[in-house]
């Protein structure tokens, strides 16, 4: 069967800003590379320092935004593995000499996909944004286009891990981590820029400032335009299971980090998660006596929590999979609009369901949660007004002594455009870990001085 979409096309190890396709690695194929390149980096160890969900750790170790992005990477090689083997054995003899590194291509994609995310957790890009439309940064409206003002007064953390990894320093035509098309247009979960985003939940993939990278990656990849939506394209196949690799990792961990802090008790989490098998189901049954078995033996709290988290993550992934082929004809003809999560079916699907609204009521509105979120409003929002002023007006003394403490990848030239200028100082502060933003506000506003 031909399909609008082609694995060929898609499965391009050609790298952003080469002019041909690189030759095969004996050691590594271009896809594992893509993956050392990204977890070799300065952004993505900086990552360790990064709010998650819960405050960082004291004596309990909780998620971070690494720990999370590697156990994100875990699920998503399993998902790209499983369905590399599914797709082998189907009947149309569809082939591609780069199935086997589905699992490469998503888990490199995953181990990135929040490299663009700002410090103090999911409230990072409201602080951002919240600085432009509400506070001080309401000044700059004049300065720049409406496209530029949508991508700033809806900071989008998405189309930040597109530029992190895609943009180039100054223009020089060598920056970026120059990873291949495939890696790069598995990240985009939103193929279109701020200017097409939904009204309601603003989600987009890729700054103005990076409207031609993507672009050229559409090319290359023979993305398809909606036919409903012309300044959207479809995604690549390949989004949807990095999409689900995330979305199983975080639901299921922040639960697990929940019941380590206590906020939900060891009965809670249980009834939770064993809630995505059904007690009814003659195939669920060989799953309730395992566990009865197991639970016998196992006394600790926390080890059996982490034995359901397993066995729940094993069976997400099968069952994304699955959802993936129930659907391989709209995926490959660009006609796909939900995620796998979303198209879950049975106890899964009621699982699911009920996890996420006990995690929007008791774990992301809990105290210590919305404690950091409030912090980083307030600390981001006055580092903002601290650069940004600087960035657009560096004639005064003290508009120069800021500017100086910003490493030389993030200075604009005095010649920039107003929206460039202000991008570099975003790219500063949104690579902040949450200690280094506390500690750089807390000095600059002469609370503390750092000797050495």
């Amino acid at each position: 069967m031909e399909y609008l979409l082609n694995w060929k096309s898609l499965l391009s190890a050609k790298r952003l800003g080469s002019a041909s396709h690189v030759p095969k690695s004996m050691a590594r194929s271009q896809f594992q590379r893509d993956y050392d390149r990204i977890i070799f980096s300065s952004p993505f160890r900086r990552l360790q320092n990064k709010t998650q969900v819960f405050p960082l750790p004291g004596s309990i170790f909780v998620h971070n935004r690494l720990t999370h992005s590697l156990e994100v990477a875990s699920v998503g090689r399993s998902l790209g593995n499983l369905l590399a083997v599914e797709l082998e054995k189907r009947p149309e003899g569809e082939r591609h000499d780069f199935f086997p590194e589905f699992g490469s291509i998503v888990s490199a994609a995953c181990l990135a996909h929040d490299m663009g995310n700002p410090p103090f957790g999911h409230s990072g890009e409201k602080a951002i944004s919240r600085y432009f439309s509400d506070g001080e940064g309401q000044s700059v409206r004049g300065m720049v286009n409406d496209h530029e003002w949508r991508d700033l007064t809806h900071f989008e953390g998405n189309a930040n891990a597109f530029r992190v990894l895609t943009h180039r320093f100054n223009g020089r035509r060598e920056g970026g981590f120059a990873l291949t098309y495939a890696t790069l247009a598995s990240l985009v979960k939103y193929p279109y820029g701020s200017d097409a985003a939904d009204e309601k939940k603003y989600k987009y993939g890729y700054f103005a400032s990076e409207r031609e990278t993507f672009e050229e990656l559409a090319r290359e990849q023979e993305l398809l335009r909606l036919a409903v939506a012309p300044e959207r394209y479809c995604r690549h196949p390949l989004v949807y299971l990095v999409e689900a690799a995330d979305d199983i990792t975080y639901q299921i961990m922040d639960v697990e980090d929940a019941h380590k802090l206590k906020i939900l008790s060891g009965t809670e989490t249980q009834e939770l998660l064993t809630a995505f098998w059904d007690s009814g189901s003659e195939s669920d049954r060989s799953f309730f006596s395992m566990t009865r078995e197991i639970f016998d033996t196992v006394i600790d709290a926390n080890e059996r929590v982490s034995y359901l988290r397993a066995m729940l993550i094993n069976k997400l992934v099968n069952e994304c999979v699955a959802a993936f082929l129930r659907h391989y004809a709209e995926i490959m003809n660009g006609q796909f609009h939900r995620s796998l999560v979303d198209s879950l079916e049975g106890a899964s699907a009621a699982g699911m369901k009920r996890c996420r609204a006990l995690s929007v009521e008791r774990i992301y509105n809990h105290p210590s949660v919305i404690e950091v979120e409030l912090a980083g409003y307030r600390i981001l929002g006055a580092l903002l007004n601290e650069f940004v002023g600087a960035a657009l007006h560096p004639q005064s003394h003290y508009a120069q002594k800021l500017l100086a403490l910003l490493p030389e990848q993030f200075r604009s030239n005095t010649g920039d455009q107003p929206y460039t200028r202000i991008q570099s100082v975003l790219d500063f502060v949104s690579g902040m870990t949450d200690l280094y933003a506390l500690e750089l506000y807390r000095n600059i506003h002469g609370m503390q001085i750092s000797y050495q």
